[in-house]
């Protein structure tokens, strides 16, 4: 809607909403909402000083009195001011008026990704790719200039009404009030402790540490491009610390387990941008697009499939958050064991270095060694071995007698005392990893009775957590349990039962009579979602007021489900003609038609208007509406006066007579004039009714 100078205001507190047709700052003319969150809600808006349509995002009332929200909107004015990107929603003021704090964006008509994913999830995998282009395009900006927007979500991508994506369309990036300078001290998502962020896109390090830096958009855009293929979100839970848990603890499907014929590239980009260890990930979403345009280039190559590519994009396989909880103890090398211990293992006879075998095989063959120190000779000898001075050495050496060394006790004992080290560590990693430990049974589905009996039976006790609803099990069976089938448990510990409420459903409140803001946080009480809004005439229903919902008010609909609002423009105006001059039937019946009360106010004589015409109306001209009253005063025509007798009398006492009734009078010789001067006969004749003021020729005898 362009804005027009000679547009007329809204007056302030129009359709219920007190900043509608308010002027913000002297300068922006607040119109109608056009979108509501939690912290602010956006109103389509006039600047008047340009003259062009804008939207203004004002922040609720008393939030603007918390100084940590006020800065956030300030932020979000100067980051998104920052980035000159054509698939950014640029920012172009922000400001405080009286308390109002209130930021000005540029205006994008037309729709959000979500409504893209309620109409055509799931879509193909090239479609997706071209939605999801100019968004990374715009994050890859945003991560140059050290900004993350820390809230990348379907609602957050606005696609104006001006043609498909790749043929000119304006897709844009909103939202930048999350958005912080990347730093190395300062990347939490957390203020006064709550984390910041719509959970079904949130990284697994933002719910384990809290952190955020460029890989966390990559991670979320990677949850909308499965959004996008499959229709539905990678994980769901029946609260939101449950999809957290997910994120942290569960890999992202691949898509084509869900939706046949995404080829196996895609499923590798979906991996690597969601995986779960945040250095597997594209560092940032300049990175992504890149490999984003090698997908879309193979899927314009109609690839079905390309192993090298999703060789190349798909995350190596490592540890992750949940690697090591929940598994049992794994068996114990001896040198693990000799570690426990404290004991050297060479020491303990466990490892071989050669020094035990070695003796062994000596007591086995015994052999003539070389002295290890050579004894010293006697006087006038030679040492063993070696010549006299001026002798010649003997030609073979001297045989020696050896004694074999005497076995040592210690070494043997070392050995039994480590084995029975080893066997008391591996009792006891038995007893302590295995044996006081039993397997979870499986009731999963069973009713609660039956559950509990089964738990019972395996020697376990049952408690009873809080209730969830589920889709798929029966209302009283066992949703899930803690430990979950098969998980150690130790003996007589207790096992929690989810039990199940059934589908979660809700039933539409009745909404006719509210205001749309009062109906909108209806639906958000009953979990259900806002649709759009259209506008219908009532002659009961006041201005801006909800005539009715679709689904009407009583259905029963899963949460999320869009109801729509038809809300009340009010009274529809009827344009009054005037009917003066014109026949009063046709009139009557003109105005009854359009259900307006007709009257008489009366009835006069008119020499002008005929009679049974319409002399004048009230009101004339402008508007009326349905069951106002329009009065006419109806002619009667000229008013009819019986002309006298005068025959016989004389002229001027005749003429006297029928000037005094109201009549014109001429006179005429007749046939027979004599010139007596008496009135002979009259025309119209005496006892005619005549209008009053007509002519009455007199003939004189």
């Amino acid at each position: 809607m362009e804005p027009s100078e000679h547009a007329r205001p809204p007056a302030p507190g129009h359709a219920g909403d007190p900043l509608v047709g308010r002027l913000l700052d002297g300068r922006y003319r607040i119109g109608p909402r056009i979108a509501r969150g939690g912290m602010a809600s956006v109103h389509e808006a006039t600047d008047t000083r340009l003259d062009r349509t804008v939207a203004v995002k004002v922040m609720h009332p008393g939030l603007g009195d918390d100084d940590e929200f006020a800065q956030r909107f300030v932020r979000e004015a100067r980051a998104a001011a920052r980035l000159n990107h054509p698939n950014v929603v640029g920012v172009y003021d922000q400001g405080d008026d009286d308390g109002t704090v209130f930021l000005v964006m540029e205006h994008v008509p037309g729709h959000t990704l979500r409504d893209v994913v309620r109409k055509e999830a799931p879509m193909p995998p090239s479609r997706a790719v071209a939605l999801l282009e100019p968004v990374v395009s715009a994050l890859a900006a945003a991560h140059r200039a050290g900004l993350i927007h820390r809230d990348v979500k379907p609602e957050n991508v606005l696609i104006a009404d001006d043609g498909a994506p790749g043929a000119g369309a304006r897709v844009k990036v909103a939202d930048f009030g999350l958005a912080k300078a990347v730093s190395a001290d300062t990347q939490h998502t957390a203020t006064g402790g709550v984390l910041i962020g719509t959970v079904s896109y949130l990284a697994p390090e933002l719910v384990v540490e809290g952190r955020a830096d460029a890989r966390a958009d990559v991670y979320a855009v990677g949850v909308v491009l499965y959004e996008l293929l499959t229709g539905a979100k990678p994980h769901e839970g029946e609260s939101p610390i449950q999809v957290a848990y997910r994120h942290v603890h569960h890999d992202v499907p691949a898509p084509s387990a869900r939706v046949a014929g995404v080829p196996d590239y895609v499923d590798a980009l979906v991996a690597r941008a969601t995986s779960r260890d945040r250095g597997q990930r594209p560092a940032d979403a300049s990175v992504l697009l890149h490999q984003l345009h090698r997908v879309a280039s193979a899927l314009r190559e109609g690839l079905d499939s390309d192993p090298e590519l999703a060789a190349d994009l798909a995350p190596r396989a490592v540890a992750s958050y949940d690697d090591t909880e929940h598994t049992r103890p794994e068996p114990f090398d001896a040198a693990a064991l000799a570690v426990l211990a404290e004991v050297d293992p060479r020491e303990s006879g466990l490892v071989d270095d050669g020094s035990v075998n070695r003796t062994t095989a000596l007591e086995r063959h015994p052999v003539t060694p070389r002295p290890e120190a050579p004894s010293r000779p006697a006087p006038g000898r030679a040492a063993p071995g070696r010549a006299a001075p001026g002798r010649s050495a003997p030609s073979r050496p001297t045989a020696v007698t050896t004694t074999p060394r005497r076995r040592s006790a210690k070494g043997p004992l070392a050995l039994l005392l480590s084995l029975l080290l080893v066997a008391g560590v591996g009792v006891g990693a038995w007893w302590f990893g295995f044996e006081r430990y039993t397997a979870t049974p499986g009731v999963l589905n069973l009713q609660e009775a039956a559950a509990v009996s089964e738990l019972e039976a395996a020697g376990l006790e049952a408690e009873v957590g809080e209730p969830a609803y589920s889709e798929n099990v029966a209302p009283g069976a066992v949703v899930s349990t803690d430990p979950g089938p098969g998980d150690q448990v130790l003996d007589g510990g207790s096992v929690t039962l989810t039990i199940s409420l059934g589908p979660e459903r809700y039933d539409v409140p009745a909404l006719r009579g509210m205001t749309e803001d009062q109906a909108q946080d209806a639906l958000d009480a009953t979990n259900l979602a806002f649709g759009e809004s259209t506008e219908k005439w009532s002659e009961t229903v006041p201005e801006g007021q909800v005539l009715r919902s679709k689904p009407a008010a009583g259905t029963t609909l899963k949460p999320d489900t869009p109801v729509d609002l038809v809300l009340s423009r009010g009274r529809r105006p009827i344009e009054v003609k005037d009917f003066t001059g014109e026949s009063f039937a046709r009139a009557s019946e003109a105005l009854e038609t359009r259900r307006l009360v007709v009257e008489v106010a009366g009835e006069e004589f008119s020499d002008t208007v005929p009679e049974g015409d319409v002399i004048s109306q009230t009101p004339s001209s402008g508007t009326v509406f349905r069951g106002d009253t329009v009065s006419f005063v109806v002619s009667q025509g000229p008013e009819l006066v019986e002309v006298p007798s005068t025959v016989a009398m004389g002229v001027e006492a005749a003429i006297e007579r029928l000037e005094g009734l109201g009549f014109e009078v001429r006179t005429e010789e007749s046939d027979a004039y004599i010139g007596v001067g008496f009135v002979y006969s009259s025309d119209p004749p005496e006892g005619t009714m005549a209008p009053k003021g007509s002519t009455i020729t007199l003939f004189l005898l």
